[in-house]
């Protein structure tokens, strides 16, 4: 648990950098680096990189902002679920990493200030969408008996205001936390077993080293999930929002 808490690295006044915000730092310039490279010089018949960016884009474009908010609200989200959707990503796959193997999001600053983000947003959206309306709409929903609002209206504030940023930032700070010491723990277990322990143990250090390799590939797919989740939740809020009741 100590290598959630890791000591600074370096300190400049009242900032203190430590490995984990390093990492941060690291994957935040690889995304820059790597959507500049693929951007800087498009042709119409692209090369591979270019392709592959392009890949990336089209994906979020297509299979989380149009598929969800239509062609006209997807193109004026794309920008903010593209950036949640690479970040996450991005800072995810840090914890598969050798030399890194830690996650950028497994402490709580990053998915809460994405949580954040994806919050104003949708907020933004309904309000945009329909100014006198959204909070009503969003309170007091139509069709329901007067007398009822006293249940649904706290219901509909703690579910739509307060439950939608709490769990998106638990979501991805639980799963890459527990991503992270199911890989030290397989690992930690095969040199337990090989190194210190030896004869017949080895064969145990022999599975626990498949199964941490096993689980790295687990690993990659749960970073591409959470990624996948979290923008694609945040594009469901915008929905909501701006959905024709609001």
């Amino acid at each position: 648990m100590d290598e959630f808490f890791p000591e600074a690295v370096f300190q400049i006044g009242d900032l203190v950098i430590n490995r984990i915000h390093l990492i941060q730092i690291v994957a935040t310039l690889a995304i820059v680096l790597i959507f500049w490279l693929g951007t800087r010089r498009m042709t119409v018949v692209p090369g591979r990189f270019q392709s592959l960016v392009e890949m990336g884009l089209d994906f979020v474009r297509k299979n989380i902002a149009e598929d969800l908010l239509g062609k006209k609200d997807g193109q004026r989200f794309l920008p903010i679920l593209t950036t949640i959707f690479f970040m996450v990503l991005f800072m995810n796959l840090t914890g598969v990493i050798p030399f890194m193997n830690i996650a950028g999001t497994s402490i709580i600053a990053v998915p809460l200030l994405l949580a954040i983000v994806s919050y104003v947003t949708f907020i933004y959206a309904g309000i945009k969408k329909s100014p006198k309306n959204f909070f009503k709409n969003a309170l007091f929903p139509s069709g329901v008996p007067p007398v009822l609002y006293l249940i649904v209206t706290p219901l509909e504030i703690i579910s739509t205001f307060i439950i939608r940023p709490v769990t998106l930032t638990l979501r991805l700070l639980m799963n890459m936390i527990v991503g992270h010491l199911m890989l030290v723990l397989f690992f930690a277990a095969t040199h337990f077993f090989i190194v210190e322990m030896g004869g017949w143990w080895s064969a145990l250090g022999a599975g626990t080293l498949a199964a941490g390799f096993a689980y790295t590939l687990f690993e990659l797919l749960v970073a591409f999930l959470q990624a996948y989740v979290f923008a694609i939740l945040t594009a469901v809020y915008i929905q909501l929002a701006v959905a024709e009741e609001h």
